[in-house]
């Protein structure tokens, strides 16, 4: 069976920047997030803002089965181009996978058609606990009904948008704030899920549980193939020779 093939976007701008960050992901939150896809079994490449197309050309998109985008700083500085192509792929089928600050993203918006950049925040490393609410969903296979996170950036509500078509998550945070924290939706043949926690100067993708959330969540977002089935294979009578109900 073919691996699925998943690209990690990162703006890979604070782990040049800020020593903290450089401290816990030397690699780049993008390598972080591949080596751990690699030892689960997926195919794995990684690309970063400054490359040629920002690493999101035609050619790598359509070889990708699912793209996990990190981004913070430079959400404007992605081409409307790149951004286009990416929307184009997922219609056609291709999973997103998008974390954190990723929400203002100009590819998460597309998808939204939102404000999604309209929510609370708080940046002082208190605890969030993040608890499954759908545990039958693919997502939350072989997770626990909670997982607590030590330290994390507060997102709160109202987080603007549009009502998810499936909820996974919700993140509680000790300063009383709750927020949509794991959240599914369907554009096109694409799957789309957000995952809030993972902000740049917690380890947080180092956390199993999160890596755990991130490896399946891979795999569901990889649509299925579509296969054509005959459904039924009775002769459909013509309107006028058809049974009255």
């Amino acid at each position: 069976m073919r691996k699925i093939k998943v690209l990690v976007w990162n703006e890979n701008i604070h782990e040049k920047t800020i020593a903290e960050v450089q401290n816990i992901y030397p690699d780049g939150i993008h390598g972080c997030i591949a080596e751990f896809l690699e030892n689960a079994g997926f195919d794995v490449s990684t690309a970063t803002l400054e490359m040629p197309s920002h690493g999101l050309t035609q050619e790598a998109l359509d070889q990708t089965d699912v793209l996990i985008w990190w981004g913070h700083m430079a959400h404007d500085q992605v081409s409307d181009e790149a951004v286009e192509r990416v929307h184009q792929r997922i219609m056609d089928g291709m999973g997103l996978i998008v974390l954190h600050s990723g929400h203002g993203s100009k590819i998460f918006r597309r998808i939204c058609g939102t404000n999604t950049q309209l929510l609370k925040w708080r940046e002082i490393g208190e605890t969030e606990i993040l608890w499954t609410v759908e545990q039958s969903h693919p997502i939350a296979e072989g997770l626990d009904e909670h997982i607590v996170i030590p330290h994390a950036e507060m997102y709160g509500e109202r987080f603007d948008i549009p009502k998810p078509d499936e909820l996974v998550f919700i993140g509680w945070f000790e300063g009383g704030n709750v927020f949509r924290s794991g959240c599914c939706f369907y554009r096109g043949k694409g799957r789309i899920f957000y995952l809030q926690p993972g902000h740049e100067t917690y380890p947080i993708y180092h956390m199993p549980e999160i890596q755990k959330i991130l490896i399946n969540a891979a795999k569901w977002a990889k649509a299925p193939a579509l296969v054509a089935t005959s459904f039924d294979q009775t002769p459909i009578m013509p309107v006028s020779q058809s049974p009255r109900a």
